[in-house]
């Protein structure tokens, strides 16, 4: 693994650990106040903030003049993300953040595996081997495991 490498596994590692930590606040957060939705509003208004302000101190603010000219499927993203935190807000706190997060990252593994095998959405194209493949079908089995009841 070379350095470059390192440190993108290493940001990524990062990021999957937020994904569960986001799940059980923004659950937390919506069930606290009644509403999923209001939430997972205001958990978009501030990473729109923090977004915005990195963008700014990157020296990339004015790229927003280049966001009309996009091809508009490119914005389905937003949709996305949306239905993902509305979804994980309500779910979370009727099966659990655990079990939540763990059929997101088998979904992901699933739509990754399509996403690679044809390169969709300009991904490097990336077949679908038998270790993968295998590799896919021991992490459901995990899920279908996790999912039983304590003994």
């Amino acid at each position: 693994m070379t350095p470059e490498t390192a440190k993108y596994a290493l940001i990524m590692l990062a990021a999957g650990v937020g994904v569960p930590v986001l799940a059980a606040l923004n659950a937390q957060l919506g069930a606290r106040i009644g509403s999923p939705a209001i939430a997972g509003a205001m958990m978009f208004l501030i990473a729109a903030v923090v977004a915005v302000a990195v963008a700014a101190v990157l020296g990339q603010a004015n790229t927003v003049t280049a966001l009309p000219a996009q091809p508009r499927y490119l914005f389905l993203a937003g949709i996305l993300i949306a239905f993902y935190l509305l979804s994980i807000s309500w779910v979370a706190p009727r099966f659990g953040v655990g079990n939540a997060v763990m059929f997101v990252l088998l979904g992901q593994i699933a739509a990754i595996c399509v996403i690679d095998q044809f390169g969709l959405f300009g991904a490097r194209l990336r077949p679908l081997d038998l270790p993968r493949l295998i590799g896919i079908l021991l992490m459901a089995v995990g899920v279908v495991l996790a999912q039983r009841p304590p003994s």
